[in-house]
């Protein structure tokens, strides 16, 4: 069912994986021609624009962009018990792991009479995205809110698409996550519109003012990314998220079901998620594949899932050894990699480039998308090379604080005229000895 890729025998260099590798094909710029108007209309006409572009993309025009606290509070009140425990024990578990990730300020004494202290400092005012597309998206909520809090974000606001279906309001269920974290600044508004609403503020249909933010988080779809990418530097922006994506590492050892069930659970998010498994063994792609056959006629998204699974994003590479397979995974650097080994802790520990790691048969993805504690909002597109996924220190910045008395400037002082002169920038030089001319001190 999947294309295959056979590097048995040979695995090039990274460049040249990174190019035989299955991946979705996403033109962010192309969108951008799209985009443009959009932000450069919310910025000129506020509310105005974000309803007409609402009414035109959503097929609903809310009575205002700010979610009355009441449909909030009704949301939580009405939301299925067995869904409120489930997004109680998810927050739980994700304030724990991210509550460890806080920085201290750190003070370093360079010599006496000398410190540079590092503060971080949180965002002051950040955006949150939950997408409302093809399924529904709490759990990005707890995703991006609890990290914000740990780091002691003073101000959230939450954005998602309003829905026809609710009465211009979002999905409840994600207006219920929001209750249970304490957030009660939702706007009903998404894709572009909303980061360009984010980015410029405006006044809403009732005359609440609707404050821009610092920082935008969250995923969505090319367009929306398309806004992030313009709107970067007027905004802070956590990432360029792209489709999402698995990459399985597995030997004769794994379980082809298994492996099969976790490729099918990134499949049915979007027809361009991608679904890679690197394996060693034929006998297990052969395997992986009947199970895909059976399992994909059953389960609920059938035509989504097909699509995903036999478009160019997804496939099966063969490689000679699990060392050859660790360097195809590498170079591929995707969002989720599970790692289904016969020393899949070793083997785990081994890997430099992934968005999020699963280790063994009983840590799936679906895991870190809703309890494990981790955060899922991660890197796309081989970003995982050099970026993280969302964390507390996303939210946090730091700043140097450099405190230098009299005597420890004018030891080091003969050294920085020395390094001003050498970069032809006297003046650097001559704010260091205007302190000492004439000194008497």
């Amino acid at each position: 069912m999947l294309n295959r890729t056979d590097l048995r025998g040979r695995v090039p260099r990274p460049a040249e994986l990174r190019a035989t590798l299955p991946r979705a094909e996403v033109d962010v710029d192309a969108a951008l021609h799209q985009v443009r108007p959009v932000v450069d209309a919310v910025r000129d006409r506020g509310v105005e624009a974000v309803l007409e572009y609402t009414e035109q993309f959503d097929r609903v025009r809310p009575d205002t962009v700010r979610v009355p606290r009441a449909e909030i509070d009704k949301a939580l009140a009405d939301l299925d018990p067995a869904v409120r425990a489930a997004l109680e024990e998810a927050i739980a578990r994700a304030r724990t792991v991210h509550a460890d990730q806080r920085r201290q300020d750190t003070t370093t004494t360079v010599v006496d009479g000398g410190t540079v202290t590092e503060r971080w400092v949180p965002v002051s005012r950040v955006g949150l995205y939950a997408p409302g597309g093809l399924a529904v998206y709490p759990s990005s909520v707890v995703m991006n809110v609890v990290p914000a809090q740990a780091a002691g974000v003073g101000s959230l606001v939450l954005c998602s698409p309003p829905q026809a279906e609710f009465g211009g309001l979002p999905h409840p269920t994600t207006l219920a996550a929001a209750a249970l974290l304490d957030v009660d600044e939702v706007w009903a508004v998404g894709g572009a519109q909303a980061v360009a609403l984010l980015a410029y503020g405006a006044t809403d249909t009732d005359g609440t003012e609707l404050d821009a933010v610092d920082m935008v988080t969250g995923p969505g779809n090319v367009y929306l990314t398309a806004a992030k990418r313009m709107l970067r530097g007027i905004i802070g922006i956590d990432s360029e998220a792209g489709p999402t994506e698995i990459a399985i590492l597995a030997d004769e050892t794994a379980d082809a079901g298994h492996v099969a069930a976790d490729l099918i659970s990134q499949a049915e998010h979007d027809t361009l998620a991608a679904s890679v498994l690197v394996t060693t063994s034929e006998e297990l792609a052969d395997a992986v594949d009947v199970e895909l056959q059976r399992r994909v006629e059953t389960t609920k998204h059938t035509e989504r899932v097909e699509t995903a699974l036999r478009g160019p994003q997804s496939g099966t590479v063969l490689v000679s050894t699990v060392e050859d397979g660790l360097k195809v995974v590498d170079a591929y650097a995707a969002e989720h990699l599970e790692i289904q080994t016969a020393d899949a802790r070793k083997d785990a520990a081994r890997v430099t480039n992934a968005g999020a790691v699963f280790v063994g048969p009983y840590a799936p993805v679906s895991l870190g998308d809703y309890c494990a504690g981790s955060n899922h909002v991660l890197p796309t597109g081989g970003f995982a090379r050099h970026s993280s996924g969302l964390s507390v220190q996303t939210f946090l910045r730091g700043i140097h604080v450099i405190d230098y008395s009299e005597d420890a400037l004018r030891d080091i002082a003969d050294k920085v005229v020395a390094l001003a002169d050498a970069e032809d920038l006297p003046a650097h030089g001559e704010a260091v000895q205007a302190r000492f001319e004439g000194a008497t001190r």
